[in-house]
């Protein structure tokens, strides 16, 4: 989960640097101009937004960072339906929808939403289907949805 909150925060901090604001509509107005009319490097643009959806896919529990949600499931089930229902997992797609104006410019980013989301899916399931314990076929069931 750090590895994800460090990613979050240098893709923000590269934003930062590109558009000067932390306003969303600053954000996806600039940056949006400056891809468009090639005033910025496209690499650092798409590794920004690599590092932003790296820190969505740790907090909603997606591969390769997927591992946290099993073992947080083993606490009493009061915190695991609170994990489960409104904090950690849905953080991260609320991320993902908040920042979809400027995913939207760059195709790499968006393959890489659309792999990383196919493979989530086919291996929560799986691994869903195996487990003995049902908290822990709870908790990968939900990284499946």
């Amino acid at each position: 989960n750090r590895v994800g909150d460090f990613g979050l925060l240098l893709g923000i901090l590269g934003l930062y640097w590109i558009t000067g604001s932390f306003e969303f509509q600053d954000l996806f107005e600039i940056s949006n101009n400056f891809i468009y009319n090639n005033k910025i490097d496209f690499l650092f643009v798409s590794l920004c937004a690599s590092l932003l959806f790296a820190g969505a896919v740790a907090k909603s529990a997606q591969f390769p960072l997927h591992v946290w949600l099993p073992d947080a499931m083993e606490g009493p089930t009061p915190i695991s339906a609170l994990i489960h229902a409104a904090t950690m997992v849905a953080a991260g797609i609320f991320l993902v929808a908040r920042l979809l104006p400027f995913f939207i410019g760059i195709p790499f980013i968006m393959n890489l939403i659309s792999l990383i989301g196919i493979i989530t899916v086919l291996l929560g399931a799986t691994l869903a289907l195996a487990q003995k314990d049902i908290k822990r076929g709870l908790a990968y069931s939900t990284m499946s949805q």
